[in-house]
């Protein structure tokens, strides 16, 4: 068993919620854990809560949401990897949501940055944003791509490269395209590819966190 296993498992994109506040100790375990990620990172993630503004005047992306005024906003200091980080830890924080009862939403999508209600300091900018809250539904599964279609040099990887890959392949990526390859460089190494795209980057740390998760960081090195 992996940290957040059972979470990668069972959890779905959630567009609609109840109007139900978050209860007070959840929000406080969530934010104790984003201090936490925001000291190892050097990003600055913030929850906020009670904001229904945000999406209901300002948000258009993929899909609709409905009744969503909590989010994190994934938040650093501008940088050329600063939107695969925040894939990464922002699906910790995702993760970490979903233990915690909680159901969310990558929205990296065309919106009006300028309402979201969270501290920018100098030299910062924001990347995206994720809904967070009880959702009426967990969400469904949606039809994904096969081991084969996202790996190369897969034949005689180790068992931990296969289980890496599959708990990628259950990683949210834009508009679920999954565009990544996995390949396997003996005899420990591992290279993580995705397509250029709007998105790509972030897609690119949210399927580097899932890997790592279930392969086991000290199995393998990244090329």
């Amino acid at each position: 068993m992996y940290e957040f296993e059972k979470e990668i498992a069972e959890r779905h994109s959630v567009r609609s919620y109840l109007k139900k506040p978050i209860e007070p100790q959840t929000a406080a375990e969530m934010r104790a854990y984003i201090e936490e990620i925001n000291s190892e990172s050097g990003l600055s993630i913030q929850l906020i809560e009670n904001d229904p503004e945000t999406f209901t005047k300002n948000l258009l992306h993929y899909g609709w949401i409905k009744n969503a005024e909590n989010y994190f906003a994934l938040i650093g200091k501008t940088a050329p990897d600063l939107e695969e980080a925040a894939g990464y830890w922002g699906e910790k924080c995702v993760l970490k949501a979903q233990a915690l009862g909680l159901n969310t939403c990558w929205i990296a999508g065309t919106y009006s940055k300028k309402h979201v209600k969270a501290e920018i300091k100098d030299g910062e900018e924001l990347v995206c944003v994720i809904s967070v809250g009880y959702g009426e539904n967990a969400g469904k599964e949606r039809k994904s791509k096969t081991e084969k279609e996202v790996t190369e040099n897969a034949g005689g990887a180790p068992e931990w490269f296969s289980r890496g890959v599959k708990a990628a392949l259950l990683a949210p990526t834009a508009i679920n395209q999954q565009k990544f390859t996995l390949s396997f460089l003996a005899p420990d190494k591992v290279r993580l590819t995705a397509q250029k795209g709007p998105f790509s980057l972030i897609d690119k740390g949210i399927v580097k966190l899932h890997f790592e998760l279930a392969a086991g960081r000290d199995n393998f090195r990244w090329e």
